[in-house]
């Protein structure tokens, strides 16, 4: 309330031609802007298999969500969202996905998890982290709050709406306490589905209007299409991915910059396995994430 928020600070003095889109476009749903990028699956699983020769365990999704987090750190504009029209920025670096509780069964259910970064982490740093909430999450005993607040919801008829009903309203005056905040999945920057994971196609999945999730990455099953290299014609994999971001949040021109610094680290990898040489932070907005300790991951 009065521009403060457990997860975002108020932004004053953005240009008025941006600062007008949550009037035109009040909902979420009015300013999604469908992407599609291609990732080098075989550069990337060269990349992956000389990991593996260092002891060194890392899949796609670590190195898409570790670009992720290292061009947020020079371009915190992306890391914006948009409640009751008014800008914030975030503050924290935040990236939710859902994944089965047994990755053998499909039918053993599904649970969503956010987990946080620091615009400092390296590949390594996402990965101990990433890895720490799986397999804190993993398991049909296992279960998280929102797991429980699903749960508990549907065992009063009617309380589902008035729980949703009261948790939108405090939301949109910024009433709803950090550590409640820190547990909703919809309340991040990128949410991420690895479809290949299940055998379907890349797709650009929907922003939810409820939280305040600003981007939506949809990984897809590897495709294969004819290039030319070296003057030959040959047939190579690509990695889809489905993106689809809430044009309100920037302008264009930082969206541009944003996109090209994460191609930039998707091409290269290896740039992510030092920390960035500096960080840029919105005013007043500067957080940081304690490291993960290898020993209690």
């Amino acid at each position: 309330m009065f521009g403060f928020r457990a997860d975002g600070r108020r932004i004053k003095g953005i240009d008025p031609i941006v600062q007008i889109t949550p009037y035109l476009m009040p909902m979420r749903c009015d300013a999604m802007v469908f992407l599609e990028h291609e990732i080098d699956y075989e550069m990337l699983t060269r990349y992956i298999a000389t990991q593996l020769q260092k002891d060194e365990k890392i899949t796609f999704m670590e190195i898409i969500i570790a670009a992720y987090v290292r061009a947020v750190s020079q371009h915190p504009e992306v890391n914006r969202f948009i409640m009751n029209k008014q800008y914030y920025s975030r503050k924290n670096c935040t990236v939710s996905f859902t994944l089965l509780k047994d990755p053998q069964d499909a039918e053993s259910g599904e649970t969503a998890v956010k987990i946080k970064f620091d615009p400092t982490d390296t590949i390594y740093d996402v990965r101990d982290r990433m890895e720490r909430t799986i397999k804190a999450s993993r398991g049909i005993d296992n279960k998280i709050f929102v797991d429980y607040l699903a749960a508990g919801l549907f065992k009063v008829p009617g309380l589902p709406n008035l729980v949703v009903m009261l948790v939108r309203l405090l939301d949109r005056y910024g009433l709803l306490p950090g550590s409640f905040l820190d547990e909703i999945p919809f309340h991040t920057g990128m949410f991420i589905t690895n479809n290949a994971s299940i055998g379907l196609h890349h797709v650009n999945h929907h922003i939810y209007n409820f939280g305040s999730t600003s981007l939506f990455f949809g990984m897809g099953l590897v495709e294969k299409r004819a290039v030319v290299e070296n003057g030959k014609t040959r047939m190579k994999r690509f990695m889809p991915i489905g993106i689809t971001a809430d044009e309100r949040v920037c302008s264009g021109a930082y969206y541009a910059g944003f996109f090209a610094d994460m191609e930039k680290y998707l091409n290269h990898p290896e740039l992510l396995e030092v920390p960035p040489e500096s960080v840029k932070y919105d005013p007043h907005a500067e957080y940081h994430e304690p490291k993960v300790n290898k020993d209690n991951k």
